[in-house]
């Protein structure tokens, strides 16, 4: 049958007013769905990850080529989140597309592990951010909790105030980022050839390239170090009942930012090879800051760490927006409690919000390394799920109102689905130490999500949301 105008359940409907006084604001269009995902996407990865692939997979067309592949999956996958997000136009993410195609227990498992792991992503985000300030500033060194304490805050009291604060800082923040990244794309392929001409070898050995199954477990770790490096391409899936017009937007939304941020990830890769050998790259935890201080300097160090300052405050913007939208999603259809479902006259659900933002804080002030890790297995398996729903989608409601339909069905998204299981059979195979804790999460979810269903009264309520007048 066709979809309802929120893309939920036909017995999940109605009055608005018994949610709270606000609703979402039906105001976000193709640029900020963009936004979204570059500030999520392009963050602090671009700085470790190009050391780490290089040090597994130290040849020069295998290190670009892996970055290749990684973006060809995502582009599989954009079509099928394309279709997803454009026939079920809910704000809240991948939770939405498994709740509806699985069932309740899938979407709680779903939305659950996606939204503690990106509360957990902004935690870190904001300790990377106090670590580089400290760089930057020396009166900030030694500060690092407080200052990603006060950070995280001060993103939460901007996005108190309603959507239009927080698009409006994710786009500045977006461009700024995106310009810096240009800027230092052109010098690097301007003056990079002498930087690398007159640059030193380096003293250590360069790594053997791998042969055989080797080879393939190389390929395989480099994959997944892209992987989870571009996630966030689909940044615009969090905000389908804040977009104008999703059955256009999302799409256009979902592929430009694939575009974007691997033409941008491409581009820096190449610079990275272009200026440093591979010895030089392969274990360098900070290749992009060695690439800037080849090409400016002594100033090169300050200006590679203010252009990530810049990166990570708009990913942790962007985060702190997902998170807030799941959890709000949940609260709509009884997963979580009622009230995390009010919405203030802003546009923002507050109570989501102020729980997000308070779940973040004691990620910094805790040790969160290993509940991030564990949640790494869930972050593979939600692509699992939404590529899966797309296959159950398409045979239990084949007259859905689908305004996009994914290029090259069934095809590109049983490759999509393929390689996301494989990634999730490397996650449990190369992670001993965390998996059977994400698996031991995965059946203690199960009595939390009949206790969540028990404790919350039935609800009311229509995702419809409202356009809001300038």
């Amino acid at each position: 049958m066709p979809n309802s105008s929120d893309g939920s359940s036909s017995n999940i409907a109605t009055p608005a007013a018994q949610i709270g006084r606000g609703r979402l604001l039906q105001i976000l269009g193709v640029w900020f769905g963009v936004s979204a995902a570059i500030g999520n996407a392009i963050a602090a990865g671009i700085v470790r990850t190009p050391g780490d692939i290089a040090q597994v997979l130290p040849n020069a067309w295998l290190f670009m080529g892996v970055w290749v592949v990684g973006g060809l999956y995502a582009l599989f996958g954009a079509s099928s989140l394309a279709e997803l997000g454009a026939a079920i136009p809910r704000s809240g993410g991948q939770y939405n597309f498994s709740r509806r195609a699985i069932g309740e227990y899938a979407g709680f498992i779903v939305g659950w592990s996606d939204w503690l792991s990106t509360c957990g992503t902004a935690a870190a985000v904001g300790i990377v951010i106090a670590e580089y300030s400290g760089d930057l500033f020396p009166v900030f060194a030694g500060h690092v909790k407080l200052i990603a304490v006060s950070i995280i805050v001060g993103i939460g009291i901007l996005q108190w105030r309603g959507i239009r604060w927080g698009s409006g800082a994710q786009i500045l923040t977006a461009v700024i980022k995106t310009v810096a990244f240009v800027i230092l794309l052109i010098a690097c392929f301007a003056l990079g050839g002498h930087a690398r001409a007159a640059a030193a070898v380096a003293t250590a050995p360069l790594p053997a390239v791998p042969a055989g199954w080797g080879l393939v477990v190389a390929v395989i770790l480099g994959l997944q170090s892209v992987v989870f490096t571009i996630d966030g391409w689909d940044g615009v899936i969090y905000f389908g009942g804040e977009v104008r017009n999703p059955g256009r937007d999302v799409p256009r939304a979902i592929f430009g930012s694939v575009f974007t941020i691997m033409g941008i990830y491409l581009l820096l890769n190449a610079a990275v090879v272009y200026v440093l050998p591979m010895n030089e790259i392969a274990g360098n935890n900070f290749a992009l800051g060695t690439v800037a201080t080849r090409i400016f300097g002594t100033y090169g160090d300050f200006i590679i760490r203010s252009i990530m300052v810049v990166s990570m405050l708009s990913c942790l913007n962007a985060n702190q927006l997902f998170c807030t939208r799941t959890l709000y999603a949940m609260s709509c259809d009884r997963l979580f409690f009622q009230r995390a479902a009010r919405v203030n006259a802003g546009g923002t659900p507050a109570l989501a919000l102020l729980l997000s933002t308070i779940v973040g804080v004691f990620f910094v002030l805790g040790s969160f390394e290993r509940v991030i890790a564990m949640l790494s297995f869930f972050f593979v398996a939600n692509y699992t799920l939404s590529y899966a729903s797309l296959f159950v989608l398409r045979a239990k409601e084949p007259r859905m109102e689908r305004p996009y339909r994914a290029w090259g069905y069934p095809w590109t998204t049983g490759i999509a689905l393929l390689l996301s299981v494989i990634f999730l059979t490397g996650s449990i195979v190369t992670d001993q130490k965390n998996a059977p804790w994400a698996l031991a999460m995965l059946v203690l979810s199960y009595p939390v999500f009949l206790v969540m269903k028990r404790m919350t009264p039935p609800l009311q309520r229509s995702d419809s949301p409202r356009a809001s007048e300038s």
